[in-house]
């Protein structure tokens, strides 16, 4: 069976934060956590790139270039999204909130 790796855990060891860029967030509704919801990465053209499920706690992790992201989070609980702004290297945090 294939998955993405689990949410919850730290960034993997080795990642350089200096050098790479990654989406990091939760999934919340009414601001409760979300899991188990289908979290999608969209390029700035719409074109789908990369998913995962989000965490017991509605965590999230994406690794992603520069440039700007759509996160479309999809759940029992509803659907919703946001968009991000990647500038450059570093840790970019933000929240899906559904209804």
């Amino acid at each position: 069976m294939c998955s993405a790796p689990d949410q919850n855990t730290e960034l993997p060891a080795g990642t350089d934060l200096s050098k790479e860029s990654v989406l990091v967030g939760k999934v919340t509704n009414g601001g409760s956590p979300v899991g188990g919801a289908y979290v999608r990465l969209l390029d700035g053209t719409g074109e789908f790139t990369a998913e995962v499920v989000s965490s017991a706690s509605g965590d999230y992790r994406f690794f992603a270039a520069p440039g700007t992201w759509t996160v479309r989070a999809l759940s029992r609980s509803g659907n919703g999204q946001t968009e991000v702004a990647v500038s450059g290297p570093g840790l970019f945090t933000n929240e899906v909130q559904v209804a």
